[in-house]
């Protein structure tokens, strides 16, 4: 009788697709909230402002984009055109003197997944608490 396991490799294959499908399903709905989030911004006319990033070297430049800070230390936006933006970037001397493009990144539920205590948690709470700043001045 034929052994009718997979092997490791079919095995490997099949996690990383079912990886693949669950990390889609969590930025579909983590979108969801962002979605959300850009509505109640406009609501509330709190105009954005233009996004910086910093460079590795710790240089901050000016990007394309313009947006809400979701983190104090500025290093997670969210842009205007709802993408989710991670605010360090590669770059050099070039960068700091153009600017850099912002792509988007498929957004997290879990913000600072592995990252230190203060700096990670729900996307829906770094929403809500961005809002109370915004509302705040």
């Amino acid at each position: 009788m034929p052994d009718e396991r997979p092997s490791r490799a079919e095995a490997a294959a099949h996690r990383i697709a079912l990886s693949e499908g669950a990390q889609r399903h969590e930025s579909v709905a983590a979108q969801r909230l962002i979605d959300d989030f850009l509505q109640t911004v406009r609501e509330r006319g709190h105009a954005p402002e233009p996004l910086q990033a910093q460079l590795l070297s710790g240089a901050s430049v000016r990007t394309d984009k313009e947006g809400w800070y979701l983190r104090k230390n500025r290093s997670l936006a969210i842009g205007t055109d709802g993408g989710y933006y991670v605010l360090t970037v590669p770059g050099g001397a070039l960068a700091r003197l153009r600017g850099v493009r912002l792509t988007p990144t498929p957004p997290p539920l879990q913000v600072g997944r592995g990252g230190r205590d203060g700096e990670t948690g729900d996307l829906k709470e770094f929403l809500a608490m961005t809002l109370e700043r915004l509302a705040q001045g």
